[in-house]
């Protein structure tokens, strides 16, 4: 979810918020029923930490939680993410990557 979307999320009405968090979090359950065994981890993102040659600062990034999956392809992997709950927040996006193995040193 890119941040400015969450800070607007913020402005809504707790009891609204609450009431369509409750939903996501039913739809959530639903989705990790039916597509979860492809799951190997799930986490929450922290703070990001910029490192270069001037030093390390505090960054924002629109990273929210990250999943490591197996599939079969890239294909399939994007594929199982089609009908994700997170996709009903305005502006929200998941990017689905390769993890490539390094070769030994």
């Amino acid at each position: 979810m890119p941040s400015e979307g969450l800070k607007e999320w913020m402005k809504r009405p707790e009891a609204e918020r609450k009431a369509e968090e409750q939903k996501m979090q039913t739809d959530w359950n639903a989705w990790m029923l039916a597509h979860g065994s492809a799951l190997k981890e799930t986490n929450g993102a922290g703070k990001t930490q910029r490192v270069t040659s001037s030093g390390i600062a505090q960054t924002p990034n629109d990273v929210m939680l990250y999943s490591m999956l197996e599939a079969e392809s890239d294909e399939a992997a994007a594929a199982l993410f089609a009908d994700h709950p997170h996709l009903a927040i305005p502006g929200s996006w998941i990017d689905v990557m390769p993890a490539n193995n390094l070769p030994s040193m």
